[in-house]
């Protein structure tokens, strides 16, 4: 069970208040989606969240970020996701960049939400920003992609919610905490 003080053991630089507000999703957001290996779930959130305290994708004018405009395996390339987003007055890599604790990215991802969570997050992906669809997009990323079965091997597991090693020692220290 996530409590409070668990959380600040794991975080003990972010403000309580904030922290508060994570307990009650995260305990729904365990069980909704049956998640067993909870230290590592925790340890990975913490780090995608910047210790909960991101649940939008940190974005700047220029850089790497802009090629999500042509990313097709994020969906971002589909008409459909091209006119969502123009409708919205934006580009598709920017308007559904990373939100949620896992950091939920891309049109064909925020679709897959929005069929599992019966949440309109396409055409307001900051729906996936509040703390209780922050921690259920973190939970539905975690089942749909078997990340139980392999969190014993924690580098897989940053390689399967990262794609790289991104952040890899900040990870392992997340998760030092909670086996201290």
């Amino acid at each position: 069970m996530v409590t409070q003080e668990l959380l600040r053991k794991l975080c003990p630089n972010t403000p309580g208040g904030k922290l508060a507000m994570y307990v009650e999703p995260l305990n729904y957001a365990i069980a909704e989606f049956e998640i067993a290996k909870v230290r590592e779930f925790l340890a990975q959130v913490a780090h995608e969240s910047g210790g909960f305290i991101y649940t939008c994708e940190l974005w700047g004018p220029t850089g790497p970020q802009i090629r999500y405009d042509t990313r097709a395996d994020l969906g971002n390339t589909d008409p459909e996701a091209i006119r969502i987003a123009e409708a919205h007055g934006d580009k598709p890599g920017h308007f559904w960049r990373g939100r949620g604790l896992i950091q939920t990215t891309g049109y064909a991802n925020f679709c897959r939400a929005r069929d599992a969570l019966g949440l309109d997050c396409v055409n307001h992906p900051e729906f996936l920003s509040a703390p209780l669809h922050a921690a259920q997009s973190a939970g539905l990323f975690w089942k749909q992609n078997g990340c139980d079965a392999i969190a014993d091997d924690f580098e897989k597991l940053t390689r399967r919610i990262n794609g790289g090693l991104n952040g890899f020692e900040d990870r392992k220290k997340y998760l030092a905490r909670l086996n201290a």
